[in-house]
């Protein structure tokens, strides 16, 4: 008689329900089993509830392996006639009847026209899907999509039966439309169609990292097609409110919001840098040109991995000559939205609205570090929450919770000035006022994305840019041009710059920017 050991920690049988298995069927009946629970316990029989339970278990394991084999052998048939198939499809050959018309070559997008018609189009497999004895190709050229149909010998041919997602191909047949109560792309397909592969080396698999494939699918064509009607419409507007379009340089001597995220180069001996916004240009162009804008690449420096910040970005800017800082707000809602006016809040009310809604902040010392204290129950170091203070820069985090709680575009102004830029105006101080100074300036925020467009009136008093100056710390010499403009000529006037990824991404409600950009660009990132 045959007994069978089974240490639950250890040796080839850890269960009683494997052993009971492994034991073949003639030999069931007069084995015995001796069972322990790891190295310092003694073998003992198990007890009739834990034999009852193995054995379901054991018909569960038995269960499993007849259909692994079951599966083998099923994919082994499969593999087996799909190699049966791909030898007979090498014998067919197709040959283009010369007796019939010469097809038409055409870009999707014009085939309504030509139905009817035989057509010839190219452009890379989007979807396929096998039925019977006809495969369905769905054909994408960037244009559009067209369904074709693949039956008889052209279904079976080499090129047709090793065709995968992605393959380039070139398809001709029959444009017809699609019978009624039937449903293809742009309302007709392509029939009676043959293939020729126009690449074998595709790369079936798109991978989430993998841009260049990325862009192929449905949703982030889709997302650039929306980005390109943007800056259309974008442009048409300016045009019908009387902006002239500029390019200014991106290749830089002079910062605009702080030298900490500037990307520093050497350009023939000399220091440069990448532009952080074009705004001190389009300032020059209002005495010549009026009212200008330019959408330019913008680059900041900012070791930022948030889903709203990108380290490359196509930045909106517009300058305005001759306008009040109510009138500076008023155009930033025409362009952007006909659902106006937005909700307009002061910086002082929003550091009460955060408080009066328990929304906080981390604790910082003299040198901007968090403060942080050991949490009682997780033993971790957990940041000390405060409540929000005038001279606070409201974070991101804070701003998106109170637009996401209102749910509306608001129009946050009004901020401190050592918070702002060197160039923003100072709003005008009642006679005794006391109390930190206020800039004419303004974000525009929008849920689930948080600012999209910062703008303000700029200072235009000579000698009150040259104390700017002064006041942080910036030689005023690379900036002679943009000085001269408050000593020829000077006037009110105020502009504003807006992120085209993070409009996009709340206009088409994306997670991150990072889908709304082309080949985006962030700390780390620089390929494709």
């Amino acid at each position: 008689m045959l007994t069978i050991y089974i240490d639950q920690t250890s040796g080839p049988y850890q269960s009683l329900a494997f052993a009971l298995f492994s034991t073949p069927t003639t030999e069931a009946e007069t084995t015995q089993y001796q069972i322990r629970k790891d190295a310092d316990a003694v073998y003992d029989a198990p007890t009739q509830s834990a034999t009852k339970k193995a054995k379901k278990d054991a018909q569960g394991l038995e269960k499993k392996r007849l259909k692994a084999q079951a599966e083998e052998r099923e994919s082994k048939e499969k593999a087996e006639k799909r190699e049966r198939r791909l030898q007979e499809s090498k014998k067919i050959v197709l040959t283009e009847d010369p007796s019939l018309p010469t097809p038409v070559k055409s870009k999707i997008v014009k085939l309504e026209s030509l139905r009817g018609q035989r057509v010839r189009v190219s452009g890379w497999v989007h979807r396929r899907r096998d039925q019977q004895e006809i495969t369905f190709i769905v054909l994408r050229d960037g244009t559009g999509y067209l369904q074709a149909v693949l039956t008889g010998n052209a279904n079976k041919t080499y090129d047709a039966v090793t065709l995968q997602l992605e393959a380039s191909v070139e398809l001709t047949g029959m444009l017809k439309a699609v019978p009624e109560g039937q449903r293809a792309p742009g309302g007709h397909e392509l029939v009676e169609a043959f293939t020729n592969r126009l690449n074998e080396q595709s790369d079936p698999s798109i991978l989430a990292d993998l841009r260049h494939l990325v862009l192929r699918g449905e949703t982030a064509s889709s997302v650039l097609r929306l980005r390109a009607a943007l800056l259309s419409a974008f442009r048409q507007s300016y045009a019908d409110n009387d902006l002239l379009e500029v390019t200014p340089p991106c290749l830089v001597q002079t910062q605009v919001e702080g030298g900490a995220t500037l990307f520093k180069f050497d350009y023939y001996g000399q220091p440069a840098f990448l532009t952080q916004s074009s705004q001190l240009y389009l300032e020059t162009c209002l005495p010549s040109l009026g009212d200008v804008f330019c959408v330019q690449e913008s680059f900041r420096a900012e070791n930022s991995h948030t889903r709203r910040h990108l380290s490359e970005y196509t930045h909106l800017e517009a300058e305005l000559a001759f306008i009040t800082f109510d009138d500076l707000m008023t155009h930033i809602e025409a362009i952007i939205s006909p659902s106006r006016p937005f909700m307009r809040m002061s910086y002082a009310s929003a550091i009460a609205w955060l408080n009066e809604h328990k929304i906080q902040r981390p604790a910082e010392d003299t040198d901007g570090n968090v403060i942080t204290k050991k949490d009682e129950e997780t033993g971790k170091d957990e940041p000390v929450m405060v409540d929000h203070e005038i001279g606070d820069d409201i974070a991101e985090a804070a701003e998106r919770q109170m637009t996401d709680i209102i749910a509306a575009p608001i129009f946050l102004y009004g901020f401190p000035a050592e918070l702002k830029a060197f160039y923003m105006q100072k709003m005008p101080r009642k006679e005794g006022e006391q109390g930190p100074v206020y800039t004419e300036s303004c974000d525009l925020l929008m849920p689930g994305v948080g600012e999209i467009v910062g703008g303000s009136m700029r200072i235009a008093d000579m000698e009150e840019l040259m104390a700017a100056y002064k006041r942080e710390g910036i030689d005023p010499a690379p900036y002679y041009w943009f000085t001269d403009q408050r000593k020829y000529g000077t006037c009110q006037h105020g502009g504003y710059g807006l992120g085209v990824e993070r409009f996009l991404a709340w206009l088409a409600n994306r997670f991150t920017v990072r889908e709304c950009s082309l080949y985006p660009r962030w700390p780390g990132r620089a390929t494709p």
